[in-house]
Order: C-alpha cells, then structure tokens, then sequence
C-alpha cells in the first residue's frame, strides 16, 4: 500500500527494537520518503539511516519536537521512545520523566499541529502482583510495581482522557515480550527471550536471568508489526479501548524455549541465575486474554513457538555467515 507524499509518518524512536522494523514495515507500505525516522541517536544501520529521512531527536526537547513536526506535517506519530522496565527501575526518575514527558509532549504537539492519529505503546507491564496472572483480562486490577509500568498505566489514561477531550485518535497495545533478529536487547524484564537466541547460534552457554519456569507473554516481531499496523488501519469506529488493547500470543519458560532450541542445536546448554528481573516477572501475567482485540480488529497471530524459533535461528545463522 502506497500513499500520497501528504501522508507523511513521524516515527520516533525508530532506533530500538521495535523502532528499527517498525520503520522499515512503514517505509515497504508508504514509501521510505514519506516515513521520517526520528531517535536522540544517529542510526548505526544503513537501512534505517540511508533508506529515508532521518532526524535526530530527544522527544523531552519539545521544542525541537515540534520543530521536526512543523517541518515534516505528519498525518500520523508512532512515539516509541521509553526507558524499558528494568533499565527503569535503575534510574527511575530519569524513566518517569522519558515515559511521561515524552508522552505529554506527542499528544500536545499532535493536538496543536492537526496530526490525525498517534501510536503509543503500552505492556504488560501494567499489571501487578495482585493481577490475576494467567489468561489475565482487559479490565482489571491493575497496580503495577515498576517504574515503567507505572509510566505505561498512567500513560494509557491519558491517551484515553486525549481522545475524549481532544478528539486526538490515539491508539495503544499492551506488548508482551517482543522477539526478533534484527536487534539486541534493549533493557526489558523478557529480554533473555532474544539474547537466549544468539547465544545458542554463537554456540554459546547461556546464564538466563530468568528461573526456568518463569511462564510470561511473548510474541515475535512479525506478529508485534502486524498487530500495529492493522490497529492502526483499522476504521476508528471500531476502536472501543482507547487506554490500550491487551495482546497476546504465546506463553512460554525459559525451560520451553531452551528445549525448542534444542530441537536444532542439542549441545545447546542453560543454567539459571535468576537476579532482581525475576520480582519484576512475577508480579507479571503469565498469559494474556486479548479477546477485545480478536473481535474488535480482528486480531489473529501467526506465530508459536516452535514456528518462532525455526524463523529466528535461520535469520541468525545467515547473519553469522554474511558477519564471516
């Protein structure tokens, strides 16, 4: 799908993990002049870099924000800059003010300047220890106990109290964890889920932080861009959750996805040394109920695990062969 060089798309934070293939997809569908790039640094990839505008950006800069909005007129913002979960938790002032004031400066500028819809990503991380944990549902006791969930709740209202006062059409999902090859983690509690990965292809023991029958919400990254994008392209009429959707896919332990490792690489080992990230996991769902978003939009993943990491380990092994 192509569109009119009017219909230009502000990606901010289009450097981190779901940034990097979010802004590729972007450009494949609209055409790469139309789909800004935006990140506080200069890509490293040439894809990212080299394959439409770029612009550096701190999205706390709201000047400069408005800046690059005034000069690229976007019709839609993906903002996707935040301080992840456990990074969070290390400088959690520095996570509440990148979170929240990133937030607030999006929505204001997206108001004043006309942009017609806002994405903005929430998490899981929303939910708290007295959550209920398995097939958890889209309304209920939500009290995170991190910093970035705390962010991302609050974040969810005030999209929700945007729309409702401003007309602003602002769209969110709740991400579980997120997978993919094309970059290394970034900070978050279900992080062990990519690194895990690249160091069975290195041929590597791996140490997970994690213990083994830690059971959380994942998801790989086609699936995380499909679902973006067809909320996205969904007719606003039949966006009834505006905080943010629940999303989900697969739920798996670090004991399953080392045997579904294994399936290719026996020699492939795991010993377990669970640090301050396995609180954070537990006070988190272990699967996720996102029936809302099956009957509202139509939601259906494509991936389990099995299929994810047959995927993962041939793109990761042809990156080894063109690094040689």
């Amino acid at each position: 799908m192509q569109s009119t060089p009017s219909d230009t798309i502000l990606v901010i934070g289009a450097g981190g993990q779901l940034g990097l293939e979010l802004t590729h997809e972007l450009r494949q569908r609209y055409g790469a002049s139309n789909v800004v790039a935006a990140d506080v640094r200069a890509p490293k990839d040439a894809e990212t870099a080299q394959a439409g505008p770029f612009e550096l950006l701190d999205v706390l800069d709201k000047n400069r924000l408005e800046e690059v909005m005034r000069q690229y007129k976007p019709k839609q913002v993906y903002h996707l800059a935040a301080l992840l979960s456990a990074t969070a938790e290390k400088n959690p002032k520095f996570g509440w003010q990148l979170n929240m004031d990133g937030l607030f400066h999006v929505l204001d500028a997206s108001v004043d300047l006309g942009v017609q819809k806002v994405y903005w990503p929430s998490s899981i991380a929303v939910f708290g220890p007295d959550t209920p944990r398995d097939n958890t549902p889209q309304l209920t006791i939500m009290n995170p106990n991190t910093v970035y969930g705390i962010s991302k709740l609050a974040g969810e209202q005030w999209c929700e109290w945007y729309f409702r006062k401003h007309g602003l059409d602002v769209r969110s999902l709740r991400y579980p964890g997120l997978i993919g090859y094309k970059s290394l983690p970034g900070g978050g509690t279900t992080d062990y889920a990519v690194d895990i990965y690249h160091k069975a292809v290195a041929g590597q023991h791996y140490e997970c932080f994690l213990s083994e029958d830690t059971y959380l919400p994942m998801m790989y990254m086609p699936d995380a861009l499909k679902a973006t994008l067809d909320l996205m392209h969904a007719p606003a009429e039949q966006i009834d959750i505006r905080s943010s959707y629940n999303l989900g896919a697969m739920s798996f332990s670090p004991k399953e996805i080392t045997a579904s490792i294994q399936r290719h690489l026996p020699d492939f080992q795991v010993t377990y040394q669970p640090d301050s990230r396995q609180q954070i996991a537990d006070s988190w769902p272990a699967s996720i109920d996102d029936s809302r978003a099956r009957q509202d939009w139509n939601w259906q993943p494509d991936f389990d695990l099995d299929k994810m990491t047959d995927d993962m380990l041939v793109h990761l092994k042809q990156q080894v062969a063109l690094s040689v």
